[in-house]
């Protein structure tokens, strides 16, 4: 039996404080405000009600990881006018203008291909704003892992050259990294990965003077109290908060 409205905004909002508190505990460790950290809601294969009932606990900012699905979702909700659709999973070419069209941000850039794609798309709307993007950089040195290689530190000097190139997009406006740390039980195993992140953004903002990257996308479910001790801006929970995914196949 499918749970009514009331149902779904209850369950998400006992969530939500759930989290909020953890969240709370979490920054005052590393001598921040809770309110320095967005909480995005992963709603990638959750159903417009769901999503609609995130909405009415005050969640704003809503994670997609694939195009098609997104578009569909972002077309039926477009009278809800204050949201913000991010794309956080890998954008395949062929469907960078679908994406530049209807996001605000994207957490998944790692090509300059894309990046060029991105901006040609953004650019020929006549959109005011540059799409936002952040560089994905994978700090695990898994090879499953999507990203640019930043797991040892001599690896930090070749994104200069690759963010030098991104600042000459007019469409696009660079404002952080964001990472996926290999799935540990133990949140802790987590940590190390998310102290290079940060470090990789000290050591490109100290290298190339006002870019100013600010935002640290890390952290999802599983291991977000560990990101934001370790300086997490946004953090991505998806059943944490939204609860179980319905499978939905085709992109």
């Amino acid at each position: 039996m499918e749970e009514s409205h009331v149902e779904l905004v209850q369950k998400i909002r006992e969530r939500l404080e759930i989290i909020r508190s953890k969240l709370t505990l979490a920054a005052e460790k590393s001598g921040r405000s809770a309110s320095d950290v967005l909480i995005m809601a992963v709603s990638k294969r959750q159903p417009i009600s769901v999503i609609e009932a995130g909405y009415a606990c005050g969640l704003r900012s809503f994670g997609e990881n694939y195009a098609e699905e997104a578009v569909e979702k972002i077309h039926q909700l477009d009278h809800l006018n204050d949201v913000r659709w991010e794309m956080i999973g890998h954008v395949q070419s062929r469907k960078s203008a679908l994406v530049a069209a209807n996001f605000s941000r994207v957490h998944s850039l790692d090509t300059l291909k894309l990046a060029r794609r991105f901006d040609s798309a953004r650019s020929s709307l006549g959109k005011p704003q540059p799409l936002e993007v952040l560089l994905e950089l994978n700090v695990s040195g898994e090879a499953s892992k999507e990203g640019l290689p930043a797991w040892k530190n001599d690896q930090w000097e070749d994104l200069l050259p690759f963010i030098g190139e991104i600042q000459s997009f007019g469409g696009l406006q660079l404002t952080g990294l964001m990472t996926m740390p290999p799935l540990f039980e133990n949140p802790e195993h987590s940590r190390p990965f998310f102290q290079r992140l940060r470090q990789a953004l000290d050591y490109l903002n100290h290298q190339i003077p006002g870019l100013g990257l600010t935002e640290l996308s890390m952290g999802t479910s599983a291991d977000y109290c560990v990101a934001v001790e370790e300086g997490a801006t946004i953090i991505r929970i998806g059943q944490a908060l939204l609860g179980p995914r319905i499978f939905r196949t085709g992109n």
